[in-house]
């Protein structure tokens, strides 16, 4: 077999090449480095952490902000809810988005342009938070999880997605169908959705993610503590600087107390990161082609 020739490239396609890979290389390390500084960190003895900074010597590490952070009933509380959370939104927003997007790809459909439109306008232009509240406090859901799940279960650009990969499939599909005597129900769910795993993987993971790592509706509509996700018990060790009860009871020092707290953030952090670390190799898969064709196509 002949070798294959090397593609040659001129000097300025050289030079903007390497504007383009230093570019990405900063990028990458401006990224890399604060995660490796925080999963460091978490292991680090609060004394040398504060004192030395980071210590490459396995003297000065230690587990105990992992065991407070794991003890802790609060953190697993807010982890079992995040993760419900994100595994009922993902499956709501998933469902509505398809089902959304599958009408409006459709050129004979009555009213196209129109909602179309109407969606379009609602990535622009919104009520406000207070009017947002009003609502849902008119509707009963606020200290309710169904206010944290039913509000931002659509999304628009998601939608135009999916509405852009469900017209990258040939109709030709949708004519067998219909010959085997399959109607619109029947061709969405027995053909177009296993056809649709790709975008359906982008749109799960882009839901899980968003959820996962939301905190704010929480804030303002759940006031029950047990009700509270993850993000918001990392909200008050990171931004309130106030450990749960019983993190740091059994330190007397207020200077030490300090010190465990500050390692305590960066365990969180790493805690908090872990499933979304897990996940997303099962995803990557269908992940690049499905946000090509969604995103390119149409």
């Amino acid at each position: 077999m002949e070798k294959k020739k090397k593609k040659k490239y001129s000097r300025t396609d050289k030079v903007i090449l390497g504007i383009g890979f230093t570019i990405l290389g900063l990028f990458v390390l401006s990224i890399a480095i604060p995660i490796i500084y925080v999963v460091l960190a978490s292991f680090m003895d609060p004394t040398v952490l504060n004192n030395q900074g980071l210590s490459f010597n396995i003297k000065d590490w230690t587990l105990d902000a992992y065991r407070r952070v794991l003890e802790n009933e609060m953190i697993w509380r807010g982890f079992l809810n995040s993760f419900l959370y994100s595994l009922a939104f993902t499956v709501i927003s998933v469902l509505v988005t398809l089902l959304a997007a599958y009408p409006l790809s459709k050129k004979e459909f009555v009213g196209r342009k129109v909602f179309n439109i109407i969606f379009l306008i609602t990535m622009f232009f919104g009520g406000g938070m207070i009017p947002t509240f009003i609502l849902i406090n008119q509707l009963h859901m606020v200290n309710t999880v169904w206010a944290i799940l039913i509000p931002g279960a659509f999304n628009v650009w998601n939608m135009i997605l999916a509405r852009t990969y469900y017209q990258s499939i040939p109709t030709e599909l949708r004519e067998a169908s219909a010959i085997d005597g399959a109607n619109e129900i029947q061709h969405f769910f027995k053909i177009m959705i296993p056809v649709c795993k790709p975008i359906i993987a982008v749109l799960a993971l882009w839901s899980f993610v968003g959820m996962w790592n939301s905190y704010f509706d929480a804030m303002i509509y759940l006031n029950d503590a047990n009700l509270q996700p993850l993000q918001l018990v990392l909200r008050s060790i990171l931004v309130q600087n106030t450990p749960q009860p019983g993190m740091i009871a059994d330190i007397q020092s207020t200077a030490e107390m300090a010190k465990i707290a500050e390692q305590l953030k960066y365990a969180t952090i790493v805690v908090s990161s872990l499933p979304l670390l897990v996940m997303y190799p099962f995803f990557q898969k269908y992940f690049d082609k499905g946000i090509m064709v969604g995103s390119v196509k149409g």
